[in-house]
Formats: structure tokens, C-alpha cells, sequence
């Protein structure tokens, strides 16, 4: 007897074999995925309570996002593209201007996004830019990790401690009132620890901890200093080996050219752990590096960064890295509609090198599934449909204009579909969203209380201003 039938889908397995299996069953019992084959091989064997049957849909695992942010899901778009005012927001915002309530508030906005979307599973720096970081107590992160909880998909949190110079102010607020508060490296060290051991590998691994410190870029290194820069050094290795004593994820945001040899060379802080993100402009030697220390990458090919540099992706994937698409979070002009990230990696790709050929359908599925999973240092867990693994489910309906006629279904859903056109999901065994519903939140809810969190931020930040119609909105050539 299992839980949940999903019979008569096309199911795309994603394992070592890549099997897609016509008319096709999956069985759960559990929080597990207990048996997977054709539906008359798993209807004469199982029997459950609950039958989903999944004609005219696409059974595959849950979407993986490798890279984004917790706290965009409110700033979104706010200083209408001006990337000094909107960074300036996401300090302001993360700093000194949120409270739990805004944390707790933008987490359940941004699962349900990813819920609707199909992404069972995300990592998110809980701040923005790669050294905003709300890790001055850990009040923030608990209040992160309770909403996505509240939702029901699975997150990778990730803390860190900020960029030298020390202290860096934060702001606790008690209803209108905030009291100022000087934040170093040892108190946001202490608050990453009790983090961990609060949430790590909590919630049948639905929450997991990851940590981060600051990349040092060439510009970094130029203007910290002699003392300054070997504060960020010392720091970075002791966050690297706090990691290692938990098992976690390290994660660094904003790499490129430059900074994975200094990271390497210098500090010491590569690895099969170790997931870097963006990673633009690498040279020759640094995509040897990834490869020689079996570390990750998170490509973000809507992101802002891809715009101003090229992440070497085929070279990376040639020199056998493992490489994930990360969102990097729904602002300030993309969403976590995975799909989107997908054709988007395709074109960008293919537009450098003038091939149509380059990175196929199938390899972005996978950087999306089982490498994404793969680069979290999960892929014995999610990624795929397997006997065995966390049953993390996605029914894509495959009855769409734009996706038919009825063929092809891994070609159409990668080229052609966009989350939207999800229709269930299911993680860890919960059935969490079904034909369209969103079954763990009511949403109106979720939506009202990131309203009312956007709102308290504008009053205390004063930043009502970065929501005006820029003067180029209209007709602008160079916005």
C-alpha cells in the first residue's frame, strides 16, 4: 500500500539512464518515492488512497534553483533599474530597515512563487549583493526558515558574515521603535553557528544551511588594505571550516575573473562543497581550478551580471564541472520561473558562439534537476525520479496551445513552457499545490502580509521615491 499513485504520465526520470517512460507510474509512500515503471507494472503492484492521474502531463522531479536571494521578493523592482538606488534599497531594506515579520513575510511570498513555478528546492543568501547579509542575530533566519516551512517547499539558507571593515550597523525593531546595534565578524560568527544548529538538516532536510562569506575581488583586494584584506582571509577560512565541521554547502556570490584563483590560491577555500556563483569572465586556468577541486558552479544567465560579463559555461561543462542555473532571485528584472532561466541559458549561449547547436535541451534540464540537486550536495536525495530518493514531484500539464501537438514533451517543456503551466506539485511527499490550487497557504494571505511588509519598509527606510515612473520609462533607446 503506498500514499499517492501518479499514473498514465510521461514520466522523466532524470536517473543515470535518463529513462522517460510512456504511460508511466510513480509511487509514494511516505516522504519516499517507493517504486517507479510503466503504469501497469506499478497499478499491479500498489495500491493508495490517493490516484493522480497525470494524462496529458509530464512527470518529472522538482526544479532546482542554484542561486538566489531571500529579501528580493519585496525590493523586486523598486529604483526602476538605477543599480545604485536598488542597491542601495537592498542595504537599507537588510539592514536597518527589516524586522522577523519582513522576513517571515518575503519567504512565503518568494516559496509560493517557486511552489507555483515547480521549483521544489532553492538556495537563498538570506540578504543581498554578496555582502548585505542579515546574520547579526538569528532571529532573521528562523523567521526565514519557519515561512518557507509554512509553504511546504524544501530551501537551502545560507549565512554568512559581511565584507571588512568591522563593525557594520544594523537596526532591531520593537513595533516603531529600532534600537542601533555595532554588529562584528565574531557576533555574526555566533549567530551563523546558532543557526546551524537550530536548522541544518532539519524538517526531513526540507531546511538545510549553507554558509558564505564575501568574495574578494580584485577591487577588494586593491582597496582594504594590507590589514583589512587579511581580516577577510582569516575570516573566510574560519567560515570555510565552521562549514566543514557541519557538513554544509559553502557559497560565494559574484565571482569572475580573477577571484576563483585568489580564492584558491590565496585562501584555500575550493572544494566539492564550495558553489560559486555567477563566475564570469574565468580564465583558462580558473575553469582548470573548478575542475581539479571538484568545485560547483551556479550560473545565473538573467542575471544583471551575465550581462556585464559571460560565465564560460560549455568551457566549464567540456572541462567536467559541475555547473547549475540559478535564478539570483525574482529582482530586479527577472523571476524564479525556471523555465524562463532555462531558454534563456540555451539563447545566451548559442548567441556567443554563433551555434544553435550549443548546450541542448536535455543539459539545461539537467542543470536545473540533477545537477542543481548535485551542486547543493543533494543529489542523493532530489534531483531525480528514483526508488528510494525524497518524492519531490512535478506535474507540468502538457494540454497548452504552445505545447502541443502532443510529442516531444522534454523538447516542448524546455523550449516552450514556462512555470505557469505547472500544474501539481509534490515535496516530500506532501501534496502541495494539486491542478492548480495551492493547497499549504492561503495565498491571498501571503500576498497581503508582503504588502503590509513592503509598506512598513517604505515608511521606515524612506524610500517611497524608488517607486516613481523613471523619466525614461517611455520611448528610451539607453534606459
Amino acid at each position: 500500500m503506498a500514499d499517492i499513485l501518479i499514473i498514465h504520465g510521461t514520466v522523466a526520470t532524470m536517473d543515470p539512464k535518463r529513462r522517460v517512460i510512456e504511460d508511466g507510474a510513480v509511487a509514494i509512500t511516505g516522504d519516499r518515492i517507493t517504486a517507479i515503471g510503466t503504469t501497469a507494472e506499478i497499478t499491479a503492484a500498489h495500491e493508495a488512497p490517493k490516484v493522480i492521474d497525470a494524462r496529458r502531463k509530464l512527470v518529472m522531479p522538482g526544479l532546482v534553483d542554484a542561486h538566489a536571494h531571500a529579501g528580493h521578493g519585496i525590493i523586486k523592482t523598486m529604483g526602476g533599474f538605477d543599480g545604485d538606488a536598488w542597491f542601495k534599497a537592498c542595504e537599507l531594506a537588510y539592514t536597518v530597515g527589516s524586522d522577523e515579520q519582513f522576513w517571515a513575510a518575503e519567504a512565503r511570498l518568494a516559496a509560493l512563487e517557486r511552489l507555483r513555478f515547480g521549483v521544489t528546492t532553492g538556495i537563498s543568501l538570506l540578504g543581498g549583493g554578496d555582502t548585505i547579509m542579515r546574520t547579526d542575530e538569528p532571529d532573521y533566519a528562523a523567521a526565514h526558515c519557519q515561512g518557507v516551512l509554512d509553504v511546504g517547499t524544501r530551501s537551502v539558507v545560507a549565512v554568512g558574515p559581511t565584507r571588512p571593515p568591522h563593525p557594520r550597523r544594523y537596526a532591531r525593531w520593537h513595533g516603531q521603535g529600532k534600537r542601533d546595534l555595532m554588529i562584528g565578524f565574531e557576533d555574526q560568527y555566533a549567530s551563523c553557528e546558532a543557526i546551524l544548529k537550530e536548522w541544518h538538516r532539519s524538517h526531513g532536510l526540507r531546511i538545510n544551511i549553507a554558509l558564505l562569506t564575501p568574495t574578494l575581488r580584485a577591487e577588494h583586494v586593491a582597496s582594504l588594505g594590507e590589514a583589512l584584506l587579511e581580516d577577510a582571509i582569516d575570516q573566510a577560512r574560519k567560515v570555510r571550516a565552521l562549514g566543514r565541521t557541519y557538513g554544509t554547502v559553502f557559497t560565494q556570490d559574484g565571482h569572475k575573473k580573477g577571484s576563483v584563483k585568489f580564492a584558491h590560491e590565496r585562501i584555500g577555500i575550493l572544494g566539492p562543497e564550495a558553489l560559486l556563483s555567477h563566475s564570469t569572465d574565468l580564465t583558462a586556468e580558473e575553469v582548470a581550478i573548478c575542475a581539479e577541486t571538484d568545485t560547483k558552479i551556479a550560473h545565473n544567465p538573467s542575471a544583471v551580471a551575465s550581462i556585464l560579463g559571460r560565465c564560460p559555461v560549455p568551457e566549464l561543462l567540456d572541462a567536467g564541472v559541475t555547473v547549475a542555473i540559478g535564478s539570483d532571485a525574482t529582482a530586479p528584472d527577472r523571476s524564479g520561473d525556471m523555465f524562463r532561466h532555462m531558454q534563456q541559458c540555451m539563447h545566451y549561449h548559442r548567441t556567443y558562439y554563433k551555434d544553435p547547436h550549443v548546450l541542448s535541451p536535455g543539459k539545461v534540464l539537467e542543470m536545473c534537476t540533477i545537477d542543481g540537486a548535485r551542486a547543493l550536495g543533494m543529489e542523493q536525495e532530489i534531483g531525480s525520479l528514483e526508488r528510494g530518493k525524497k518524492a519531490d514531484v512535478v506535474l507540468l500539464d502538457l494540454a497548452r496551445p504552445h505545447l502541443y501537438p502532443l510529442n516531444m514533451p522534454l523538447f516542448r517543456a524546455v523550449c516552450f513552457a514556462n512555470g505557469n503551466d505547472v500544474a501539481t506539485v509534490i515535496v516530500d511527499g506532501r501534496i502541495c499545490m494539486e491542478d492548480g490550487r495551492v493547497l499549504t497557504v492561503d495565498e491571498a494571505k501571503v500576498l497581503d502580509e508582503a504588502q503590509l511588509a513592503s509598506e512598513t519598509l517604505l515608511e521606515r527606510t524612506g524610500l517611497h521615491h524608488l517607486l516613481d515612473m523613471p523619466e525614461k520609462f517611455w520611448g528610451a533607446v539607453r534606459f
